[in-house]
């Protein structure tokens, strides 16, 4: 065998070895979001945006698909995400949105998209092989129209169509020809939202409904056990509480009873929101739901991509887990040992990987005016340090504390001074970085080198092939694709080795009978958390959705079914892990 091949096959077993070893994935998902090609939506800043995601199971990969990408994406493991350059408006289609909240379904051996449009010349499109460009139209002009679509193929091979996106009208559904597609009879009305019983739907972030009316949007279907799980985002997607909601029936075109809480509900943390999505099935028939992340930052459509476990439990109860959501999560595929569904605990593909810096102390190269250090390690989103410029070599250096076991770093780019020709999708852009650790400040070894990477990579998720001892973690800038070197979140998830935070005492919720949508929790405050968990829901074993909380000893909780009973706990969170959780609390 020759040296050249030998070098070859040592080169390949490498490349295959690091992209083995990585088993975790953390959200937003890291794919190269497109910006937004609206130019209105851009005069506070040319920015990254994306929502309304739907993933697909497709001939064995994942598809996914969200607003004004310019294109879509597949994978085959959830991790690498490959993207497809595609347009689907036709030159009649005058309009921004190059499919705003693409419906996408699977027909037998055909993948169909259609774009949201209140005209009647969208055209549907059909692809038996959509890992390239290559689609034709099935049906040129969709004579009915519809916002916010959702195609579901029932078990009996009847096509159905949902839509909607208002503050003033209902979700719709209708039966469609599956060879013809067009309509069989004329819409039906699904669903109306109902925030005078479930506190939840109503509008704000604050849930107050003193601005507008909340909005009804983003249907989704799914199937299970001969149930109809119809999906629907509320109440608006600029707000931490943007939510999926469920109502059940017995047939596609109801009637439905509604779940009292969202399903898909993430208020707290660093990434939050989990309305307007769809739920998918990965290749172990394992459950998973995708939604929009809030950011809302330089336009209220400046939005991301998360991924959750979801499922049913015994008594078909539609769930998904958003519990650290936003920490690093083992990938479908992974043999995750217990995943069984636990009411009230994070999803078993939680690692346990803990957020080491949390508002520690940063140093950085320079800073761009009020955009200061500490913004990269306050769990906002929302907030990021800047340096003032792109230049290489600017750097931002995190200190855990204590010395402590790193198994995986976020870096969460924020987009300040985009170059005013980004607006759409930028091919070719590429970020490049070198990261270091240190266990004193003063002797520095390489982490991760990603000086030659040529991938946009918005939201980089590494995880190290071996966690590595360290206090420091310093970023370097190599390269940026536009604007300066801009930091939202620097996120080093591992263990601390230190003692976990004692069990909350003292846990109390304040239910309001003025609305009994609405209470007041409060705890005496555990001295070494930085964080709380709350879990609820309207049985004490389902207690499905979860709120964190930063920094705080109080919530003000305004998302109750006003006719139900509700079941609380609570834990408490640090470096080093997680807390017993308190006593169980009902309020009436």
């Amino acid at each position: 065998m020759s040296k050249r091949i030998t070098v070859f096959i040592i080169a390949m077993l490498l490349v295959y070895a690091a992209t083995a070893q990585q088993r975790t994935y953390c959200n937003p998902v890291n794919i190269d979001y497109g910006y937004t090609p609206i130019p209105n939506f851009s005069e506070w800043g040319r920015h990254r945006a994306t929502a309304d995601p739907v993933i697909v199971t497709y001939k064995g990969d994942y598809y996914l698909f969200s607003t004004n990408q310019w294109g879509y994406w597949w994978s085959s493991d959830m991790l690498n995400w490959n993207f497809i350059s595609r347009k689907f408006l036709r030159p009649w289609n005058k309009v921004y949105d190059e499919l705003c909240a693409p419906a996408v379904g699977v027909i037998g051996d055909t993948m169909i998209v259609f774009g949201s449009t209140y005209t009647k010349n969208f055209t549907i499109w059909m692809s038996t092989n959509p890992k390239t460009d290559d689609w034709k139209p099935l049906v040129d002009s969709f004579e009915i129209g519809g916002w916010d679509p959702a195609f579901f193929t029932d078990d009996d091979g009847r096509l159905y169509m949902y839509n909607g996106s208002s503050n003033r009208y209902p979700l719709y559904g209708i039966e469609l020809n599956r060879t013809t597609f067009q309509p069989i009879g004329t819409r039906k009305e699904m669903y109306f939202l109902e925030e005078w019983r479930y506190g939840w739907q109503r509008f704000g972030e604050h849930m107050d409904n003193t601005f507008l009316d909340p909005f009804l949007e983003g249907a989704w279907m799914t199937k299970h056990n001969g149930k109809y799980y119809l999906q629907y985002g509320a109440p608006g997607t600029e707000f931490s509480g943007y939510a999926d909601g469920v109502v059940v029936g017995n047939n596609p075109l109801g009637p439905f009873t509604p779940q009292s809480d969202p399903f898909s509900y993430k208020p707290g943390g660093f990434a939050r929101g989990a309305g307007h999505g769809a739920t998918f099935q990965d290749k172990q028939h394992n459950y998973w739901h995708v939604s929009t992340t809030v950011l809302s930052v330089k336009n209220n459509f400046e939005r991301r991509i998360s991924i959750w476990p979801a499922g049913f439990d015994k008594d078909d109860v539609m769930f998904c887990n958003t519990a650290f959501g936003d920490y690093p999560h083992y990938l479908p595929g992974v043999d995750v040992i217990g995943n069984t569904i636990k009411s009230g605990a994070p999803s078993a593909y939680f690692t346990g990987w803990m957020l080491l810096n949390y508002n520690k102390p940063v140093t950085v190269s320079s800073t761009l005016g009020n955009y200061t250090s500490n913004n990269a390690v306050d769990e906002s989103i929302k907030t990021y340090w800047s340096a003032a410029t792109a230049n290489k070599g600017e750097w931002i250096q995190t200190d855990l504390g204590e010395v402590s076991t790193v198994n995986a770093i976020q870096i969460n780019y924020a987009d300040q001074d985009v170059d005013s020709s980004f607006l759409g999708k930028s091919l070719g852009a590429y970020h490049q970085y070198k990261m270091y650790y240190s266990a004193d400040g003063k002797k520095w070894k390489i982490l991760v080198d990603k000086s030659g990477n040529k991938k946009d990579v918005p939201h980089d998720y590494v995880e190290l092939e071996s966690p590595v001892q360290a206090r420091y973690i310093k970023l370097e800038n190599m390269h940026m694709p536009t604007g300066t070197f801009a930091i939202s979140g620097l996120r080093v998830f591992g263990k601390g080795n230190g003692a976990k935070p004692s069990a909350v005492k003292d846990f109390i919720v304040l239910r309001t009978e003025k609305d009994k949508r609405s209470a007041w929790l409060k705890w005496r405050p555990v001295n070494n958390a930085y964080a709380y968990t709350i879990y609820y829901g309207t049985a004490p074993d389902k207690l499905y959705n979860c709120i964190m909380v930063h920094n705080a000893n109080e919530y003000w909780f305004k998302a109750m079914d006003s006719q139900k009973t509700y079941y609380f706990n609570i834990e408490a969170i640090n470096e080093n892990g997680v807390s017993g959780k308190a006593s169980l609390i009902k309020a009436k």
